[in-house]
Parts: structure tokens; sequence; C-alpha cells
């Protein structure tokens, strides 16, 4: 007579070898994965075929097991969004088992229909390509400094923006991309000769460069590893005016081999007149001082609502030295909400986090952001331990941003 543990053992067995590619596999693939690791994206591999996905079987249940992929750090009970990317238990088991199971592929006939995306865009095509018309040159070694390039749209009429994406050319050398909509009349970066990459440092002293007039528009779409593109859902929109122009703030960091980069943004334009226009915000604080060897320091930001609002979604932004990253409201009433935890945050996923429901934020409500950094030598991303740590565009200063889209009514300007 079989023990219970002994026929658990062998139904365990069976169900492993039950699972296949094509009928198992390839719907979770294609929900959490696929949308990475496939040609031209930020993964490393693609996992677009069986022959492409077999050989990396115990590595996906390794990293499955212990959550590393895919890449979600919000604490799950805090918040609902909709891009969340974490695995539920069935399909991490489903993995697991084919693993187990011997990789089987089974029969291409169960398999479902491929998922379809465009070549080259995370948005899909775009309606208008506005690319850099000349190439920035990296070098293999050394530290490049912010670097800017005006592009001019010719817009002759205001724009409603659906989605938007930045691309870079040159992705293995690119820390991030920050594309801002610089309206008519702005004298940001007004040395800067449209098309050719600026350094404002090499030219502006930093009495002009903090002046109010020189401060950055407002943010279009951001890339980094991890982050999602700007999707504007059904109804909402940017506006991009008549006459702007979109500057791309470009931070490269040399890895070894020089490259040259000519980096893009794709715009796909809403087809009605929106009835909200979602506008990016954020609190930061750049007054840091992170004490050598810290383990634990504390930073806090905040910002004030000047009107009313919905928030659309969060984008906490830390180095190498974050550790964890928290966002709350505090309403006009005096109540609070904590609206998003990242208990363990990764500077090599910069990720954001959309809200499944709109949040109502009355005017007045504060967004208040709460970060801790570990500068201590048991941090093993940290550039240095013994030195006193302050705000910096390199990765091994600091920064401590708490980014979040509103959404406002369309017809009403955003209040300063």
């Amino acid at each position: 007579m079989m023990s219970a543990a002994t026929f658990a053992a062998m139904a365990g067995s069976v169900s492993s070898t039950a699972v296949t590619y094509y009928k198992d596999v390839i719907p979770v693939l294609q929900n959490r994965c696929q949308e990475c690791h496939r040609p031209g994206e930020v993964a490393p591999m693609s996992f677009m075929s069986y022959n492409e996905v077999r050989p990396w079987a115990k590595a996906i249940k390794a990293a499955v097991l212990t959550k590393k992929m895919p890449p979600w750090f919000a604490d799950p009970h805090v918040g609902s969004f909709s891009n969340n990317r974490s695995l539920s238990q069935v399909e991490i088991d489903t993995l697991v088992s084919w693993a187990d199971g011997g990789a089987r592929e089974g029969n291409p006939k169960e398999a479902p229909k491929p998922r379809e995306f465009y070549t080259g865009w995370e948005i899909g095509k775009p309606d208008q390509v506005l690319q850099m018309p000349v190439a920035v040159d990296i070098p293999a070694t050394g530290v490049v400094d912010y670097t800017y390039v005006v592009i001019p749209t010719g817009f002759t009429e205001d724009k409603w923006i659906q989605a938007a994406e930045a691309r870079p050319d040159a992705r293995s050398a690119m820390h991030h991309i920050i594309a801002f909509i610089r309206p008519p009349g702005s004298t940001w970066l007004k040395e800067a000769e449209p098309g050719v990459p600026f350094i404002p440092g090499k030219t502006v002293n930093a009495k002009q460069r903090g002046a109010p007039d020189q401060m950055p528009g407002e943010l279009l779409v951001g890339y980094a590893p991890g982050l999602p593109p700007t999707e504007c859902k059904p109804g909402e929109a940017k506006l991009l005016k008549a006459g702007s122009d979109i500057v791309l703030q470009l931070h490269y960091t040399p890895n070894g081999k020089a490259v040259s980069d000519r980096s893009k943004v794709g715009l796909i334009f809403a087809k009605e007149s929106p009835q909200r226009r979602v506008v990016t915000m954020n609190a930061l604080n750049v007054f840091l001082k992170i004490p050598a060897g810290d383990p634990n320091y504390e930073v806090h930001a905040q910002a004030m609502i000047p009107q009313d609002a919905m928030l659309v979604s969060m984008m906490p932004h830390m180095h190498l030295r974050g550790k964890d990253f928290l966002y709350r409201a505090v309403y006009p009433t005096g109540e609070t909400q904590t609206l998003l935890s990242v208990p363990h945050f990764d500077f090599n996923w910069q990720l954001g986090y959309l809200l499944e429901k709109e949040l109502v934020l009355p005017k007045g409500t504060k967004i208040e952001c709460t970060a801790h950094y570990d500068n201590s030598a048991n941090n093993p991303a940290n550039p240095d331990p013994s030195v006193e740590v302050h705000w910096g565009d390199q990765t091994w200063e600091e920064m401590m941003i708490g980014f979040f889209d509103v959404s406002i009514d369309a017809k009403a300007a955003p209040a300063r």
C-alpha cells in the first residue's frame, strides 16, 4: 500500500510531465514575458519560440521561484495596479512544473494565436517619429555629462498625445532618456542649436542654469530599463502645443565599447479631443546629505496638488544606494492614505506603477514621499560606502524623486 507522501510525489511527477510548452507555457510567456523578451527589446534573450525558450528552462524556474522575474516591486498589500507584472501562483507552478518535467514541447496545434507586436515599438506603430538628426559619439570609458538635444516638432496646431515612447539607439550605453515638452517662448536651453547635441555646463554658468526661466518644460515620456512608455487611457492625453519643441535629456554610461546614438521618440495622436489632460508632477529633495556608512538614511519630499485632480500613476527614482520608497497622500481633511510602497527598490528596473482605478486628489492634497538609502558596505551595489553622498546626475551620486502623473479637466490650464 502506497503512503500519502509517495502518492503525492507521483501526482506531482505526473503533473510536471503533463505540462507542455505549446499548451501551457506559451500563454504565460505571452502575458508576462514577451513584451521584453523579444528581438530588439530590453531583455538579453528572446522567448518567442520553443527553441529559444528551451535552453532557459532551469533559469526560468529559478527566476520565478525567487520572484526575480518578472520585475515587480510594489508591496501587494498596498494599492492595485493595472500593469502588475507579478506572476500568479498558478503561473509560477506551471513554469516550474514544465522545467521539472523535462521542458516538453508538446503539440504545436495546442498553441494559442501568437501575440502580435509592432517591431521596434512597444506602443505600436507611431503616427510620427522624431529622431536626433546628429549622432552623439559615446566613448568606451570615462564620464559623459548630461547631453541635451532640441528637436523642433514643426507642429502648427495643438496635438493631443495618446501614447509616446522614447527609444535609445545605443541601448547598451544609455542610462536614461527624458523627453520634455518645451513650449513656445521658453528660454530654457536657448543657447542650444536645434538638432545639435548640447551640454549646458560647457557654455552656461551655474547661476544661469539655476534661474527660474532655465527650468525644464513638462515631461512627455522617459526611458529607463523596465519603465513603460506613456500610454494614456481612452479619454485622456498629454498636450503638445503648436510650436513646441521636444527636448531630449540623455544620460550615457560608457561600458567599454565606443558607440554612437541617435535616439528617437514615437508619438501616437489621440483620435478625438480628450476629456482629461495628463500632467507629470514630482516630489523631490535635492538637499541630500547621506552619511558615510549609514545603512538606513531617511529622506522626505512632498508636493502640493494645486487644483482638483485624479492620480494616474507613480514612479520612484533613486540611484545605487536606494533602498525603499513610499508614497502617501495627505488630504485637506487631515486624513492620510498610503498609495504605493516599494520595500525593495532596484536601480536596474525603474518601474512605473499605473493605478487600476484613478484616485481623486482634491485641491490642497499633499503627496508625501519617504525614501531610505543604504550607504553601508553591506550594500553590494554601493560605489563607495566611505563617502558622504549628495544629489548628483551620475549613478555614484544620488537622487530622490517621486514622479507621479495626474489628470485634470482638459479645458483647465494646469496651476503652477
